[in-house]
């Protein structure tokens, strides 16, 4: 299967980030199974760090090769919706630089601005869990793949980089 990975390099290397809190499945490398949605995010990336360098700085999205028969040996954990399970995954990578799950590849749902801001309301304790999970229930959440450790990211196998321009 094809995974992409949205920002301004070309990564042929992929690592893994880490001191960087606010990361919906903790410190890992971040790719999506949506070629669209690696777009727009290498966009917004390009928009911000341009703004930032006082610059233009280029969009590029990475291709990727995965073959999915490595999940049998990998510990990976799915959330295919969003449920008390994985706010509760979300809010806790989010909250702490200390949080470890121990998981090599995380794949789920995005917790983007929209949900953001419903994940940011658990977390200041003014939403219950229950509504926020029934609230994000109405919204289209994108798909992602954190690859966590050393042992996942070596199933990745670097295909190509490609510039984005806004149309």
């Amino acid at each position: 299967m094809m995974l992409f990975h949205g920002g301004t390099d070309r990564i042929g290397h992929p690592r893994i980030l880490t001191g960087e809190q606010g990361r919906d499945f903790g410190f890992a490398f971040y790719t999506t199974d949506i070629r669209e949605q690696a777009e727009r995010w290498a966009l917004r990336r390009a928009r911000y760090r341009s703004r930032m360098a006082r610059r233009v700085v280029d969009a590029i999205v990475c291709e990727y090769e995965f073959d999915e028969a490595s999940l049998s040996s990998l510990s990976v954990k799915r959330f295919p919706e969003p449920s008390l399970e994985w706010l509760d995954f979300v809010v806790a990578n989010r909250s702490s630089l200390d949080f470890r799950h121990g998981f090599d590849i995380v794949i789920g749902k995005i917790a983007n601005d929209r949900v953001g801001e419903t994940v940011s309301y658990v977390v200041a304790g003014v939403m219950r869990r229950e509504d926020a999970v029934e609230r994000l229930r109405f919204q289209q959440i994108n798909n992602q793949w954190a690859f966590c450790t050393e042992k996942a990211l070596a199933q990745l196998r670097f295909i190509r980089g490609y510039g984005v321009r806004n149309v």
